[in-house]
């Protein structure tokens, strides 16, 4: 795990130094990523530079040293993330003549993108983002994974086009444009998050999952999508769940496994709920290995997560670490303003923070079961949805229902009453997506994982994940986002996620884990991981948000009129919104630890001087991209 980041310019030269400044101090921004080694490549052209700091996980020696180049010197390597399947491609790749002078899966992703170009994207299991510069071509490919698990912004002038890890890294390019307009605050305010390919500012971008971008030598960027989550389309399945879960048991095993290798300690967050707890059960039970376990719980709080995890390590063995703790929850709050790159309101950003830095008091690497509940459809609001489809109003709409209140933080009509009105391109969005939910001909259940694993997975979940870890270098892989996983979930109908009317979910999940631990414990009521905020949330938050939105020096009260700040916080006192006002004081917190200038004008909706160019993976197959074939990659 690491952070990346690299400039390209698209006009002229400058000296070696100078280039080595300027990526310097964009890695220098990210040294939490990557507390091993840092690595910088400078093009003796005086045109492209590429940094790396390094996480050592695989092949700790100097063979893993990146910016990493290829043997005959064409080809240049920036890389974030695990290549799961790197032995199987290694192999591949030897018998095919390839020679190797390490063990690290940074070489053979090298060497596979030099044998295959980037029709190799699909067939990798692995959590990403890299950058390959061709030498001769003087081309840049920028790739995410599937889903968003590693996170790569870029921006571009008249003068370079440059990438990182982290938004912030950006903020230390020369005149750099902070500018942020309403709309964007909009999107933070009723999502929690700012969807790809938008961010915060104006002039910078995120790549979105399943992409990958090139670069040519004329600065001209287009983008291929390579994947997209595309759920199946028929309501009953063919096949009986218990042969369901007998092919997943088999999937989980073998994407585990290659998750297990690591040369340093691994553990695995549990939480007692369905999706840590199969991960932990196929570690201990399937594949019989011993296994290191953490949680937290917070003092006093009823929801608290700690005794289920711990009957359920108790249950499969494993060397369970928990900590009971009371936190300073506005001061840790204050501090996740200033180490997110980009706001972030999901309230279990804290804990995920706790989390994170205690596991890594113990080990470099932990499991965990994110990306299960839009894997399998296991959230409540997917259940209260179907539930309204089935009460037989002629009138009802699937967009209605769930991009609503159900899921928005800030719904339009809360908006609006704190913005004035809805910014269009907001408007647009939610109009889009409303309509996409009510014309689409795929189960109800089908199309909210579809929606959630496109927008919500990325955007709110695995951002905070890697965020949150990342701050502690410590590396955090999801098996239930691997690429066989997935593709199995693409193809599960809708009886096999939920059974209308049950109020259950991960129909054919619960199916496997119940092979290890009781199915009662799996049908208890879904415990979240956010704050525990009952008890202080009214009390304190409150006030603590009014005194710093309010305050004379107010960020948030140069993008929103302070009269119509005032008027939110004090119906808030009558109609308390924890989350509301959550991500009210995360987003003050963070405009105090970054740069920001309002701006009127309009977000972009599409991103300047790039054609898309997309195949999507149609019927739950997959598309590559074909992009190679025109970037002089072996063949």
């Amino acid at each position: 795990m690491c952070g990346i980041a690299g400039i390209i310019l698209k006009q002229g030269r400058r000296p070696p130094e100078r280039l080595r400044q300027m990526v310097g101090r964009m890695a220098g921004t990210m040294a939490h990523r990557g507390p091993d080694d840092q690595g910088i490549w400078i093009d003796p052209r005086g045109i492209c530079a590429l940094a790396q700091n390094r996480l050592s996980i695989i092949d700790l020696s100097s063979a893993g040293h990146q910016p990493m180049i290829s043997p005959d010197g064409n080809h240049v390597l920036s890389y974030n993330g695990e290549l799961y399947n790197f032995l199987d491609l290694r192999a591949e790749l030897t018998a095919s003549g390839m020679q190797f002078s390490g063990r690290s899966d940074s070489e053979v992703l090298l060497g596979a993108l030099r044998q295959y170009g980037s029709d190799v994207l699909p067939r990798l299991d692995a959590m990403f983002a890299f950058a390959l510069w061709n030498c001769e071509t003087r081309e840049l490919v920028l790739a995410r994974d599937m889903f968003g698990e590693k996170p790569l912004y870029y921006a571009e002038t008249n003068e370079f086009f440059a990438f990182a890890s982290e938004l912030h890294a950006l903020t230390t390019l020369p005149d750099f444009d902070a500018g942020i307009d309403q709309a964007a605050i909009a999107h933070y305010l009723c999502y929690q998050y700012i969807s790809a390919p938008a961010t915060i500012y104006r002039s910078v971008h995120k790549l979105s999952p399943g992409c990958a971008l090139t670069l040519d030598a004329r600065g001209n960027a287009r983008i291929d999508t390579w994947f997209q989550f595309a759920t199946a389309p028929h309501d009953h399945s063919a096949t009986p769940l218990d042969a369901l879960a007998d092919e997943l048991e088999d999937i989980l095993s073998r994407t585990v496994a290659r998750r297990l290798i690591s040369d340093v300690p691994l553990g695995a967050f549990l939480s007692g709920g369905v999706d840590s707890t199969v991960v932990a059960a196929i570690v201990t039970r399937k594949l019989g290995r011993p296994l290191d376990t953490f949680s937290i719980g917070f003092d006093g709080h009823a929801d608290s997560e700690h005794l289920q995890a711990r009957e359920t390590a108790a249950h499969l063995g494993t060397r369970h670490h928990d900590r009971i703790l009371s936190p300073d929850v506005l001061e840790l709050g204050d501090r996740i303003g200033t180490m997110l790159d980009e706001p972030n309101g999901d309230s279990s950003c804290l804990p995920t923070y706790l989390l994170a830095g205690f596991a890594r008091e113990h080990v470099t690497v932990a499991l965990s079961g994110d990306g299960g509940d839009e894997m399998f459809g296991g959230y409540g609001r997917y259940f209260a949805t179907v539930a309204d489809s089935l009460r037989g109003d002629a009138n009802w709409s699937a967009g209605a229902s769930y991009l609503s209140d159900r899921i928005l933080v800030y719904p339009e009509p809360v908006l609006t009453e704190l913005l004035g009105d809805i910014p269009a391109p907001l408007a647009h969005e939610l109009a889009t997506e409303r309509v996409a939910l009510d014309t689409d001909r795929r189960p109800l259940i089908n199309r909210l994982r579809a929606l959630d694993a496109r927008h919500y997975l990325p955007g709110a979940v695995l951002a905070k994940v890697d965020r949150m870890s990342m701050q502690h270098a410590l590396e955090v892989r999801a098996p239930l986002l691997g690429r066989e996983v997935a593709q199995f979930a693409m193809s599960l109908a809708g009886d096999a996620c939920h059974v209308g009317g049950s109020g259950q979910g991960k129909e054919v999940l619960k199916r496997v884990a119940a092979r290890y631990v009781p199915r009662e414990w799996l049908d208890r009521p879904k415990r979240g991981f956010g704050l525990p905020m009952d008890g202080w949330g009214k009390s304190v938050l409150l006030p603590m948000t009014r005194s710093l939105v309010l305050a004379p020096d107010s960020r948030i009260a140069e993008f929103i009129d302070r009269t119509a700040l005032a008027g939110f916080l004090e119906r808030q006192v009558r109609s308390f919104s924890p989350y509301r006002v959550w991500s009210l004081f995360i987003l003050e917190n963070w405009f105090r630890h970054h740069p920001g200038t309002a701006t009127a004008a309009p977000a972009a909706v599409t991103l300047p001087r790039l054609a898309f160019l997309p195949r999507l993976a149609r019927a739950g197959r997959w598309v590559g991209s074909g992009i190679g074939q025109r970037l002089g990659y072996a063949r």
